[in-house]
């Protein structure tokens, strides 16, 4: 894996690690004087949105599917920091779409904690797998960028992800990982600190579809997806603090995230047919992991090793109303 990271790294253009010291110390610096720009990192937490989504349960002498266990893990983008609302967070906008692709109800549970790093990975999985009763079908992780700014080692990072995708993967839970997001497109971010926060930004996230996919999960690349449209619309797609998302923005990453999210589960028409014209293909999976770094909303899923299906999955839009509305019952569906 660690060879594969290498070449990953290699055909991005540069190695895992090649930033010079001074380089990383200038950035931190920068980093610094962003995060006076944007209030300290601090942005609004979210109200809990963890619940039932979809279909409402079924009426007496009725019988239904069980719901599909959905749960959430990673920083703060995976918990929707930045936006005052449940149903505006990612976990909402997810469990919402899942449950009108499958037409089921949804039971989403979301353990990420702003501020976190993939070390604390390990705890989140752990609270998952407690019960077993309650353990997910499928799970999404979203996780990295306080592991650059904290200047956590790709292999460290990596090492602890490919950690939590086993276990996961071991009991039974799809996992679907949201690569790290490109810390270039911070608006209080200038050159060339901005070139050389977009380089390691992606530089992670190709390390983190390495061993992601390695351990049978797949991965979405976020970075490339949110950078174009942050760039251009900055004060619609940015939080209030100008570092988190806004609910615009949490909803784009939704929909780069949800037809990998179904495929995962079986939801999703599968086709063997390639669109060379959306550069879809079968490559190494370093050189897919590369290409997935710096392409919008694309899908990396393991083929026979030491190869990997890259995808470019057509977006479907979230349903309109994905904001849940209070349950007449703690049992009632929301959403």
């Amino acid at each position: 894996m660690a060879r594969r990271i290498a070449a990953g790294a290699a055909y991005g253009g540069g190695g895992i690690g090649l930033v010079g010291a001074a380089a990383v110390g200038i950035f931190l610096a920068e980093v610094q004087l962003a995060k006076r720009s944007v209030g300290g990192g601090r942005a609004p937490v979210p109200p809990p949105a963890d619940g039932i989504y979809g279909m409402p349960p079924p009426g007496p002498g009725q019988s239904a599917d069980p719901p599909l266990r959905l749960a959430m893990l990673g920083d703060s983008t995976a918990v929707g920091q930045g936006v005052r609302r449940a149903g505006q967070t990612p976990g909402a906008l997810l469990a919402s779409g899942l449950a009108a692709v499958a037409e089921r109800p949804v039971e989403m549970r979301n353990v990420a904690q702003p501020g976190a790093q993939s070390d604390d990975l390990e705890r989140q999985v752990t609270a998952l797998l407690t019960d077993p009763a309650r353990r997910p079908d499928v799970c999404v992780i979203m996780v990295g960028a306080n592991d650059v700014t904290h200047r956590m080692p790709a292999t460290q990072s990596v090492r602890y992800l490919v950690s939590a995708v086993r276990r996961l993967r071991a009991a039974g839970a799809e996992v679907v990982v949201g690569t790290c997001p490109d810390l270039g497109t911070i608006e209080p971010v200038y050159q060339p600190l901005r070139w050389l926060a977009r380089r390691v930004s992606r530089q992670l996230a190709a390390a983190q579809t390495i061993g992601a996919v390695e351990q049978g999960g797949r991965t979405v690349s976020l970075g490339d997806l949110l950078g174009p449209e942050f760039q251009a619309n900055p004060r619609e797609l940015f939080g209030p603090d100008n570092y988190h998302p806004s609910a615009e923005g949490y909803a784009t990453a939704a929909m780069a995230v949800l037809p990998t999210l179904c495929a995962a589960l079986g939801l999703w028409p599968e086709t063997d047919r390639l669109d060379a014209t959306r550069d879809e293909g079968i490559l190494p999976v370093a050189k897919a992991a590369a290409e997935a770094a710096s392409a919008a909303g694309t899908e990396v899923t393991a083929a026979r090793a030491p190869w990997a299906l890259l995808k470019h999955r057509r977006r479907r839009r979230l349903p309109a109303r994905t904001e849940p509305t209070e349950p007449a019952t703690p049992d009632a569906a929301r959403g």
